[in-house]
């Protein structure tokens, strides 16, 4: 990501398409190239897909992001980018506009929320906000709402996640044991129980069931909750 402030051609921009239905991520790129002639931009249908796109090299100026996706669940592939790449803008277009999620979703970090049924002209509207540096969110849907006290707090200690910690929550709620997560990350044993221990601890919880379903708390609809018992 550029400098704040740092200004770019348009047809410098550089962004990344994530969505798994190739035919919303044609419209969609239709829509940003009418607003950007010249931008470079890429499709991704999966999760590893956008990684690979974001540590092909170079600067990315926005990711747009559909929150359900092959390799995430949930807020889970926002909460992955925002730490990993702190730097990179990240826009959810999702078909899911309730207020609650939007709000979720600039909690963990979104930079916007553009629902999938937004026009052509008022998306490629809220693109060129987002790349100058603002923030997007639909002005018909009321977001002066404020979670309770204790879904903040969670909210908050999720954000605070590592990325590795993170791919491990995930794989958790998955059912997968620990020499599984290993092996799928391809880390150490030692690596992933310290990484669940670190889990716990931020989450304020005393097991990998507990830690599953704090998580799921925030988003239960697309959150697993298969935990294995094995440690």
């Amino acid at each position: 990501m550029r400098g704040p402030g740092e200004r770019v051609s348009e047809a410098s921009y550089r962004l990344v398409i994530a969505d798994d239905h190739p035919l919303f991520r044609g419209a969609l790129r239709a829509a940003v190239s009418g607003q950007f002639a010249g931008a470079a931009i890429a499709e991704a249908g999966t999760f590893d897909d956008v990684v690979a796109e974001l540590e092909r090299g170079g600067d990315v100026d926005l990711v747009l992001l559909d929150l359900a996706m092959p390799g995430v669940r949930g807020f889970s592939g926002l909460m992955f980018l925002r730490a990993q790449y702190p730097s990179v803008p990240v826009v959810v277009v999702s078909a899911n506009d309730d207020p609650t999620v939007i709000r979720r979703c600039l909690a963990f970090g979104a930079s916007g929320f553009i629902p999938k049924t937004l026009g052509v002209e008022t998306m490629r509207a809220a693109l060129a906000r987002v790349l100058e540096g603002g923030v997007w969110t639909p002005p018909d849907v009321d977001l002066s709402g404020k979670p309770d006290p204790a879904t903040a707090d969670l909210i908050g200690r999720l954000a605070s996640l590592t990325p590795q910690q993170v791919r491990v929550l995930m794989m958790l709620s998955e059912g997968l044991l620990n020499k599984q997560i290993a092996y799928g990350l391809g880390v150490s044993e030692a690596t992933v129980k310290a990484h669940v221990s670190a889990i716990l601890q931020k989450l304020g919880v005393e097991s990998r069931t507990q830690a599953v379903i704090a998580a799921a708390k925030i988003d239960p609809d697309n959150w697993p909750q298969v935990v294995a018992n094995s440690e």
